[in-house]
């Protein structure tokens, strides 16, 4: 049995249980597979249990009762005294993306976002792009940018910061934009969990023509293949763009995607730091650039190409395979509830 908990973490959207949906339907239907969710996160797959819990305090007590071989854990940061508790009944732990002390107490943590650091990370932690894993909508769209040129007449801005968008940098955005003078269609995509006036920006968007305010759609990789150009925070989405190869500019929610390394010059994109600081000079020019420039365009697209991710699902497979193969702690077995009679 593997257990899979996945906890809605500020910035990181729907991306872990996409990702998290894509490994269990990769895995064979010899294992058997839960899902603990935190109630009101977003809902596991469709065709496989759930286990709901009120607060991750009943983590530890949930995994004591239904004591499965392997924890794939996807809910940021972890504490070493949980992760210590965990390890008493879970013979193998992978994390994801965990900055936490727990982290050091997993058998595994994969951290597909990472941040620029002179310190050798420990052996059992796997950093970089190449663990990115695409969905099949992703997928779809791989290396579209290649073959791609700008909109005529009137090129398309895409400008999303994800679910929340705590920070209301679409805001800071879209204010900037009033002001850029070429003949541009931009549409303002909102998340589910967009909390600010919403009223405030439409009245913004009729200021300016073929400016668009809309509700996230429910395929976005294939509404940002219709893009020219991106405007977008850092963390989950800026690899997602790179699979498709689109031009991107990025601006940080807060101090923690600011510090990520990926959505870099290196791998095609223009990072202009805190959103909260930008400049309008600098975002309109950062902006006009691949549309005025195709070399600069074409640069861009082909440092994100030449990564070729979201292959990440095999070695993140193999790995889970080993560790039900080869636990690394066996654990006593005590009696408790069923997982059916918990679900």
């Amino acid at each position: 049995m593997i257990a899979f908990y996945i906890q809605d973490t500020e910035g990181k959207g729907t991306y872990p249980i996409r990702r998290a949906k894509v490994l269990a339907e990769a895995l064979p239907d010899t294992i058997e597979i839960i899902f603990i969710l935190k109630k009101g996160s977003h809902p596991a797959p469709e065709g496989f249990k759930t286990i709901s819990l009120k607060n991750s305090s009943e983590l530890v007590s949930i995994l004591e009762k239904t004591r499965p071989n392997l924890l794939v854990r996807d809910s940021g940061s972890t504490t070493q005294e949980e992760v210590d508790k965990i390890r008493k009944i879970v013979p193998s732990i992978i994390h994801f993306d965990d900055f936490g002390g727990g982290g050091e107490l997993a058998d595994m943590v994969i951290q597909t976002l990472y941040t620029e650091s002179n310190d050798k990370p420990h052996e059992h932690y796997v950093v970089g792009p190449e663990t990115f894993i695409a969905d099949e909508q992703v997928s779809s769209f791989k290396h579209i940018g290649l073959g791609k040129s700008p909109t005529r007449p009137l090129p398309h801005l895409v400008i999303t910061f994800g679910d929340e968008d705590l920070g209301n940098l679409t805001y800071r955005a879209l204010r900037h934009m009033l002001q850029l003078q070429i003949p541009l269609k931009v549409t303002v995509l909102l998340g589910e969990n967009y909390k600010h006036d919403k009223t405030e920006l439409r009245i913004m968007a009729l200021g300016r023509r073929n400016t668009f305010i809309k509700e996230q759609p429910a395929s976005l990789a294939e509404f940002l293949s219709t893009a020219d150009v991106i405007l977008c925070a850092s963390g989950y989405l800026p690899y997602e763009i790179a699979v498709m190869g689109i031009p991107c500019i990025v601006l940080a929610q807060n101090d923690f995607e600011t510090a990520l390394d990926f959505p870099k010059e290196k791998h095609g994109f223009v990072h202009l730091g805190p959103g909260r600081k930008i400049k309008q000079s600098s975002l309109l020019n950062a902006i006009m650039e691949p549309l005025l420039h195709d070399p600069l365009r074409r640069k861009a697209i082909e440092r994100q190409v030449a990564l070729n991710l979201g292959e990440g699902k095999e070695m993140v497979c193999e790995a889970i395979l080993y560790l039900l193969e080869y636990p690394k702690r066996s654990t006593l077995k005590k009696t408790g509830k069923s997982t059916s009679d918990m679900i």
